[in-house]
């Protein structure tokens, strides 16, 4: 709730808070996740892909920031892109989409603060987006987790099905 008020050190204090939960998924991704779930030539496209949404998002919002945001947000645009992409080449589709969605909710809060039109009730938008993705994200962080842990059927053992 930080992150939608109009008070520039609450504002702030929200996003540190949600950079240090970005930096928790990113090393549980990296810890848990499959180097392998995605193919090294579709991770190198949704690389570009991230990397140009970045680009062009920071340099769009940048003029019309507060000049103090600027910096700030610039970061933890960084931090929460590597997050969706990270969630998206470690643990497959649906946590995929979870920081895909994590990163529009952000998007919407960032227009905001620029400024910039908004659709109507845009904190309903927000706080949709931004639920969809932690369900997205828990589930599909448990799912591949769950899979891990599946153990395998041993040399002449039978599964019950």
């Amino acid at each position: 709730m930080l992150l939608l008020s109009d008070a520039e050190p609450a504002f702030l204090a929200g996003m540190g808070c949600f950079a240090a939960g970005h930096v928790c998924y990113l090393v549980l991704f990296g810890r848990y996740g499959s180097r392998y779930a995605v193919p090294r030539a579709r991770a190198a496209l949704l690389a570009l892909g991230y990397a140009t949404a970045l680009v062009a998002t920071v340099a769009l919002l940048w003029p019309d920031l507060p000049a103090d945001l600027r910096l700030p947000v610039a970061g933890y645009s960084l931090l929460l892109t590597a997050m969706a992409y990270r969630a998206a080449i470690r643990l497959g589709l649906f946590t995929g989409l979870g920081g895909a969605l994590f990163l529009l909710s952000d998007s919407l809060i960032a227009t905001g603060v620029a400024d910039w039109p908004q659709p109507p009730a845009p904190d309903f938008w927000i706080m949709l987006t931004y639920i969809a993705a932690q369900a997205l994200l828990a589930g599909g962080t448990l799912g591949a987790l769950n899979a891990r842990r599946a153990p395998a059927a041993t040399y002449g053992e039978m599964r019950a099905v």
